[in-house]
């Protein structure tokens, strides 16, 4: 005898709710039940069918986008090559494996100071992940390498919200590079595999074939570039430091200019550790103006004969 469920036994073995899986019935997704009597009867199909919708749902599909899978499925296309494209694109990138750090550990290894922006900042860009639950404040940190980079600056002198607003303006520029990456691959590549919406099935299986092959790609590109320009750059600057007669800085050009770190914590509680650099530059705009002002005003007064009081 095949297992037979009413809907609240359904639901519990599927972990759904009553409620949705009626509302899967009313758009299609899910196979209408027997009817025996006055009883609606499910079997094995529909929770097998639950737990894919829960499998597809977990890898970022909409419900719009699973109907369309499911359809396939259900008129022999078959879904295999395409959970196994799913299951490569959305798989590990990196060899890197997760590790966890307690609060304690994490303070000793920033100089032994608790720093709640600090990690606040951390946790918002996912250098660290809270673990729920724990006896102990504990993490779990997605790349150690990361981390351990941050933690050799921080040694190095680097304060930490440089550090983050640093990690802020590489991650930009490394999506934009990813973004390029996946351009030129799906126009170059992956374009005859995705012709079809769903694709094929053996279409699928061959893109999740070509992604095992692409994918350490654009990390050794990334890696021999950065290793060139490095190379280059870092060699023009040294000499330029070196150099008994470097040029002047240009008018337009960047200067850096050192300011106390209480100034620095002040504005970046305004503002953000982003807004730091923007914030400065309209304060200080804002004093010249008001000092041109002031000046322009004095000389109007005097040139009158005019006493300014106080």
């Amino acid at each position: 005898m095949r297992p037979e469920y009413r809907i609240e036994d359904l639901a519990h073995h599927s972990g759904a709710t009553v409620r949705t899986i009626r509302a899967y019935q009313d758009r299609g997704l899910l196979p209408r039940p027997e009817r025996r009597g006055r009883s609606n009867v499910y079997g094995d199909s529909h929770l097998a069918r639950l737990h894919q919708i829960a499998d597809l749902l977990d890898r970022g599909y909409t419900l719009a986008s699973i109907k369309e899978l499911l359809d396939a499925w259900d008129t022999g296309r078959g879904l295999g090559g395409v959970l196994g494209l799913v299951a490569e694109v959305q798989g590990p990138w990196t060899d890197e494996e997760a590790a966890r750090i307690t609060r304690a550990e994490l303070d000793a290894r920033f100089g032994g100071a608790p720093d709640e922006e600090a990690v606040r900042e951390a946790v918002e860009l996912g250098v660290l992940e809270r673990l729920p639950d724990r006896e102990t404040e504990e993490y779990l940190v997605p790349s150690p390498q990361e981390l351990a980079v941050a933690v050799e600056l921080y040694a190095a002198g680097v304060p930490l919200p440089a550090i983050t607003g640093h990690l802020r303006e590489l991650r930009e520029q490394v999506e934009h590079i990813a973004v390029r990456f996946l351009e030129f691959t799906t126009e170059h590549v992956f374009a005859r595999y995705l012709e079809h919406r769903p694709p094929t099935d053996s279409d699928a299986a061959e893109a999740a074939t070509m992604v095992r092959r692409l994918r350490p790609l654009a990390q050794q590109t990334v890696d021999a570039e950065l290793a060139r320009a490095m190379r280059i750059l870092a060699t023009r600057h040294l000499q330029l430091h070196l150099s008994s007669d470097a040029p002047p800085a240009k008018d337009d050009e960047p200067r850096p200019v050192p300011l106390p770190a209480d100034t620095i914590r002040a504005v970046q509680a305004l503002v953000g550790a982003e807004g730091v650099a923007a914030f400065v530059t309209a304060a200080t705009e804002r004093e010249v103006n008001k000092r041109t002002l002031d000046a322009l005003t004095a000389n109007a007064l005097n040139s009158r004969g005019v006493r300014k009081t106080t």
